[in-house]
């Protein structure tokens, strides 16, 4: 069993919800990111999503896609980002890392030696935003050789036989945007999301986590009532973009600048007590 299966097991067990944040690498810092990934497993974090930026992020609204250009200034490469999981790995071997990103930096570095090194520094799942399904072969099958979770993306907009052949080919979890546009919309609408969640299950075993659009604990509450997981991106990167001026803090003020994901942990807890 690997670290995102042991994961949801224990959520299960503990009746609970996985809570998946998403922060950019190398934003302000990559040594600030490495104090980042820590204090949000403190705050309530199961899984943490981390970017490697590409100078193209379509899929990205104006948040993350700046929060992608401040770490493009200093530089940062997927090598550095790898670096990154290696380091925090000496404190945590037990909470899941998952790379989410573009083709393009994988595609450079190569299929395998990316596998071969994301394996070894302890990544457990890649999720590459602009690799359709069907054109995924050949990366699908160099991760699934490594035993590294291939993540894709199911849109509001997807077929029921697209969504089947996107469920088949998903490992570790199926990662469901909750609307349509980019990240960081504000047009979330819950009733819809848990509709569509039932259809999916009809496709899959897999844990289903919903992402796009979800802004605080009230919002993480209603969705984790239909979800598996509930994936924070631009609202928690907002908060990250605070540190642009500075390079280092405190693991105490970073917990403080991360208390958003305590604060969406906590009304999932509750809101499933209330139940």
């Amino acid at each position: 069993m690997n670290r995102i299966e042991a994961c949801f097991a224990r959520l299960k067990e503990e009746d609970k919800k996985a809570l998946i944040p998403y922060i950019t690498a190398g934003d302000p810092s990559l040594e600030t990111t490495l104090g980042l990934m820590h204090a949000l497993v403190k705050n309530g974090a199961d899984i943490i999503e981390l970017g490697y930026p590409f100078s193209d992020p379509s899929s990205d609204g104006p948040v993350i896609q700046r929060a992608v250009e401040r770490s493009l200034s200093h530089k940062t490469r997927l090598r550095d980002v790898l670096e990154v999981v290696r380091r925090f790995r000496e404190q945590n071997d037990t909470t899941p890392v998952v790379l989410m990103g573009y083709l393009n930096p994988v595609e450079y570095m190569g299929y395998s030696t990316f596998a071969e090194t994301a394996v070894k520094v302890g990544v457990d799942g890649i999720l590459v935003v602009d690799m359709p399904p069907e054109e995924s072969s050949d990366l699908h099958q160099v991760m699934r050789n490594a035993g590294i979770d291939t993540i894709y993306l199911v849109a509001p907009t997807t077929t029921p036989e697209r969504a089947e052949s996107i469920c088949k080919l998903s490992s570790g979890y199926v990662y469901y945007v909750s609307l349509k546009g980019v990240t960081g919309a504000a047009n979330l609408n819950v009733e819809s999301v848990i509709s569509r969640l039932k259809e999916l299950r009809s496709h899959t075993n897999l844990p289903i986590g919903v992402g796009f659009g979800i802004r605080d604990g009230e919002s993480a509450a209603k969705i984790a009532a239909g979800a598996d997981a509930v994936v924070v991106g631009s609202a928690l990167v907002s908060k990250v973009a605070e540190l642009e001026h500075e390079q280092h803090y405190s693991a105490e003020f970073l917990q403080q600048k991360t208390a958003l994901i305590a604060e969406m942990r906590t009304a999932m807890n509750q809101a499933k007590n209330a139940a």
